[in-house]
């Protein structure tokens, strides 16, 4: 993870990844990952644009990141294939506030492969009891969806609650993940 400094006037190439889920916007600088998001190149480029970066295109010339976007691409495969459990891509949270960043770096540090943990055991775990909403917000606009695992948390009931890719695409998430975990 790398850390956040001003991003005006960098560049992001931005590119569409089709999965099982769905399609996932990618976009990466020469450094990073930066945006793994369910949505359009429209509203990606909304995003990156709020934050400094220029949108790229994968095919303009000097366009960055194509190699991060390269390895990114056979990650999110591989772990759809349910053959890799953690990200090793370099990533950038600088599009997350500074509670975003802090809540979705805990994630996959919190919450292992194929485990769940609510809301409220999040907040806890990040020193703010009572902070479950708060955490929910902060995880509805996850930067690196998939990447940094923000499926792996649930209502405090158990059920299944915001994702943004869709409660099916996070249900088919916990269930490839519950089927390929080692045994607890």
């Amino acid at each position: 993870m790398s850390t956040p400094g001003p991003l005006s006037g960098a560049s992001a190439t931005v590119a569409v990844h089709p999965t099982p889920l769905g399609p996932l916007v990618l976009a990466a600088t020469d450094d990073a990952l930066v945006l793994c998001c369910y949505g359009t190149t429209e509203g990606a480029a909304e995003r990156l644009g709020r934050a400094g970066l220029r949108p790229a295109g994968p095919g303009e010339a000097g366009a960055p990141g194509q190699k991060v976007l390269d390895e990114a691409r056979e990650q999110i495969d591989a772990y759809l294939a349910g053959t890799r459990r953690d990200f090793t891509v370099a990533t950038d949270l600088r599009l997350a506030t500074p509670f975003s960043r802090r809540t979705n770096l805990m994630l996959a540090e919190f919450v292992p492969y194929g485990r769940t943990a609510t809301y409220a055991e999040l907040a806890r775990a990040l020193d703010r009891p009572g902070a479950a909403r708060a955490v929910g917000t902060a995880l509805g606009s996850n930067p690196l969806c998939v990447v940094l695992p923000c499926h792996r948390i649930i209502g405090s009931t158990g059920s299944l609650s915001g994702y943004a890719g869709g409660l099916e695409a996070k249900r088919h998430l916990l269930a490839l993940e519950a089927a390929t975990a080692p045994a607890a």
